[in-house]
């Protein structure tokens, strides 16, 4: 099945670890001394895709822990957090749409193997 997603498949389970990472943020804005994170896709997809990382959960998983950085903070705090809520509202809200532009590739793939399947 991942031959038939090709890359898409891998694109949309990445773009959902960042989604996790983002939101992971928005949920630590009042820690003290949280660290904001973010995930670079193109460092994760790359590391993802490569021969060396192997195939399936584990191997994704491992791609987005090796992309994952702290993001250093915009504005100092008092407790060390480093989480601007609006700057991390306004990123989760891109990386939502890049993840359903990701959704609608995928779903395409899929309607095209249910028509090539049935015959309609």
């Amino acid at each position: 099945m991942s031959d038939f997603l090709g890359i898409h498949g891998t694109a949309l389970a990445l773009r959902e670890q960042r989604l996790q990472v983002l939101a992971s943020n928005l949920a630590n804005a009042d820690t003290p001394g949280f660290q904001a994170r973010d995930l670079d896709f193109s460092t994760a997809l790359q590391a993802a895709l490569s021969p060396a990382t192997g195939e399936g959960v584990d191997a994704l998983r491992a791609a987005a822990d090796q992309a994952t950085y702290a993001r250093p903070g915009v504005q100092p705090s008092m407790d060390g957090n480093t989480v601007d809520t609006q700057r991390e509202q306004a990123t989760y809200a891109q990386a939502a749409l890049e993840y359903r532009a990701s959704m609608a590739f995928v779903e395409s793939k899929v309607r095209t193997m249910l028509t090539a399947i049935t015959g309609q």
